[in-house]
């Protein structure tokens, strides 16, 4: 049996976790206050997920970057090869909230999608 603790990110509150965990599957989650502190620790220990947030290159717009995030939550395994996927990525100005910038980026079977709008030079 393995207890590891957690803090939560479902909610502002931050509550202590703690996640007992037999053979591979979580058996009981306390210090939540809420519903989605359990919902969270079960997902966090069994298969951990992030949205990841970047900025990539802009040419010809009146800034030199736009911010840029998955459009959905990837497997944390893939964060860094997501990364090495937006190196010397440079897209045309105009960008526009919500663009798709680079589709299923590293096979993760998510876009990488504008968050900013950068207007043409």
């Amino acid at each position: 049996m393995e207890i590891r603790d957690l803090i939560c990110i479902g909610c502002p509150m931050g509550c202590p976790l703690q996640v007992t965990i037999d053979g591979g599957e979580v058996k009981q989650v306390t210090g939540n206050t809420c519903p989605k502190g359990d919902s969270y620790a079960r997902k966090e220990v069994t298969s951990p997920m992030r949205m990841v947030t970047s900025t990539v290159f802009v040419t010809d717009g009146k800034e030199p970057l736009v911010s840029v995030k998955t459009a959905t939550e990837i497997s944390k395994d893939k964060i860094f090869p997501v990364m090495d996927a937006l190196r010397g990525i440079s897209v045309k100005a105009p960008v526009k909230i919500g663009d798709v910038i680079v589709k299923n980026v590293a096979d993760t079977g998510s876009d990488i999608v504008a968050t900013g709008n950068v207007a043409k030079a």
